[in-house]
């Protein structure tokens, strides 16, 4: 089953009942939380982008309702609520709580690309990457054009694992159409 949350459809603490976490240890030390089947999937992401030269990392999986909210009140403080609402999930409304969710980060030149800014630049990149998502069970979750339907603006380093046969079948359409249609 396919957790769809966003805006109009909450996170519901239960729903932590059916997925196992797991601790992640990134190249710095940083630990996260992800979703055990999930990361098996990244991980074979991960290395099928390194042969074809492409370095990734996760930036950012799981989180609970209390980081959202921290990341939320930053973003408010930064730049004000009606900005902070267009970019930044209020919590209960992140899909990085059913740790499905990753934002990934790209090596270039031999330094790692954190900021939103630099990862924009990365357009050929980020098109070899979301070509192959589907293979291992991610589609690109905020994609472009599509902003009105996905409630976010694009962001090429959001990805979301829904499984193998779900991504070969969801093609251009937003999680919210394909499961609509797939009712």
């Amino acid at each position: 089953m396919i957790l769809l949350v966003n805006k109009d459809n909450l996170f519901n603490e239960d729903d932590l009942n059916n997925l196992e976490f797991i601790e992640y240890e990134r190249f710095d030390e940083k630990i996260f939380y992800i979703e055990r089947e999930t990361l098996y999937y990244f991980e074979m992401l991960q290395a099928h982008l390194k042969i074809e030269g492409i370095e990734i990392e996760i930036d950012d999986a799981y989180r609970s309702l209390e980081t959202q909210e921290n990341i939320f009140l930053k973003f408010m403080k930064k730049y004000g609520i009606d900005y902070a609402s267009s970019v930044v999930a209020m919590p209960g409304a992140s899909e990085h709580h059913t740790g499905q969710a990753i934002d990934i980060i790209i090596k270039k030149d031999g330094r790692w690309l954190y900021e939103n800014e630099d990862l924009l630049k990365e357009d050929k990149t980020f098109k070899k990457i979301h070509k192959v998502l589907k293979y291992f069970g991610f589609i690109l979750r905020y994609p472009k054009g599509k902003e009105d339907i996905a409630g976010y603006p694009y962001e090429p380093w959001h990805i979301r694992y829904i499984g193998v046969e779900d991504a070969n079948k969801i093609g251009n359409l937003t999680l919210e159409e394909y499961l609509k249609k797939e009712g």
